[in-house]
């Protein structure tokens, strides 16, 4: 059986895309390593056999100066056919590994280029700067990998420009593991927002209309704040009695707290990672069987009223966020079908399952 390897030193090691999607399908035809930097030590888990080269640093500089090079020297020892890599600051050690004959593939999650450009610790000029660098570094290095992966049509457009070897593998959800179970003359009367909780996500703006709402009903925070300093410049806003701070879920309980709500919430603020994005929460809620209330961005306005599987507001405007949120609680009968149109067009063309053959294919003709 041929030996394929994934790296990150950035996510952790049962990290959704990557352990639970990509890993966990290639072994249907693969022995599969997973390399991380968590300080857990090693394991086996659903046929992936996780290797930890120790807790990750704290900075990116730090990152790609010890936990490449130690990333790098364990790939070496496992000596696979082909290996994976899912962070930029890799780069250079799939480039090295290049070198060893071997076959490598880039999972690119975000337009890093894009990203840093909204990055709020970076002034205009050092933000354009860095950018820049970036772009042109991916220039140079990207067409010598044998496939690009992208995580969204968006960054597979930027990259065929330099590789033709570039495919998108979207981050869809795997069939019935956030499917309803409960009727939804049970539910109450709660929405959910799920994911890391950042100020470029519109939780300020969120808030702010669950306090102007004069509609009964509790917002579950489902995820952990970021910067922690975040949490504490929301002050009052967190205290209200409507809102529930659940912290981290493990995925099952993400699941049951979706199951239970009636609306799930992706009003991200507008920046240029996440005009162009496909948030994996606004899929989970269509499985799950829930309307969406979504930033009006034109690509996400084409999936949910494409769809008619929820509604699209301004994110930074508190009263048409409120105003949605009312619209689907004061109207069972159409939240009900809203939800189940989502859960309609998963089944039908977001999931998993399409996206998975695609990896698979990708993977047997660079390993022909």
């Amino acid at each position: 059986m041929q030996k394929v390897c994934h790296i990150t030193t950035v996510h952790s090691r049962y990290d959704t895309r990557i352990f639970l999607k990509e890993c966990s399908s290639l072994t249907k035809l693969y022995k599969v390593f997973l390399i991380v930097a968590d300080g857990m030590g090693d394991e086996v888990k659903n046929n992936v056999h996780i290797y930890d080269i120790g807790l990750r640093q704290s900075s990116r500089l730090k990152r790609a100066a010890y936990d490449s090079f130690k990333a790098y020297n364990r790939a070496k020892e496992l000596n696979c056919e082909l290996y994976h890599f899912h962070d930029p600051e890799l780069i250079p050690i799939g480039l090295k590994i290049k070198k060893l004959d071997k076959k490598v593939i880039f999972d690119a999650h975000e337009d890093l280029p894009r990203q840093i450009l909204s990055k709020p610790y970076l002034n205009k000029v050092l933000s354009l700067v860095f950018s820049k660098i970036i772009s042109f570094y991916e220039s140079y290095s990207c067409p010598r990998f044998d496939y690009i992966i992208a995580a969204t049509p968006f960054i597979k457009a930027k990259f065929l420009k330099i590789n033709t070897n570039s495919e998108v593998i979207n981050n869809f959800p795997t069939l019935e593991e956030l499917s309803d179970k409960i009727k939804w003359s049970d539910k109450e009367n709660i929405i959910s927002f799920v994911g890391g909780i950042t100020k470029i996500r519109g939780i300020k703006a969120l808030l702010e209309a669950i306090k102007i709402s004069e509609f009964d009903f509790k917002l579950n925070l489902i995820g952990e704040f970021y910067p922690i300093k975040f949490k504490e410049e929301l002050g009052e806003l967190l205290k209200h009695e409507k809102v529930n701070l659940l912290g981290y879920l493990s995925r099952n309980e993400v699941a049951s707290c979706l199951n239970q709500s009636k609306i799930g919430i992706v009003t991200f603020l507008p920046s240029p990672n996440h005009i162009d994005s496909q948030p994996n929460k606004m899929f989970e809620y269509m499985s799950a069987g829930i309307p969406v209330v979504s930033s009006n961005f034109p690509l996400w306005k084409k999936i949910v009223e494409g769809n008619n599987c929820g509604l699209t507001v301004d994110p930074k405007d508190p009263k048409k966020i409120s105003g949605a949120i009312e619209k689907l609680l004061s109207n069972d009968k159409l939240a009900e079908e809203m939800g189940q149109n989502g859960k309609k067009a998963v089944f039908e063309k977001y999931n998993w399952g399409i996206e998975e053959k695609k990896l698979l294919d990708i993977y047997k003709e660079i390993l022909k």
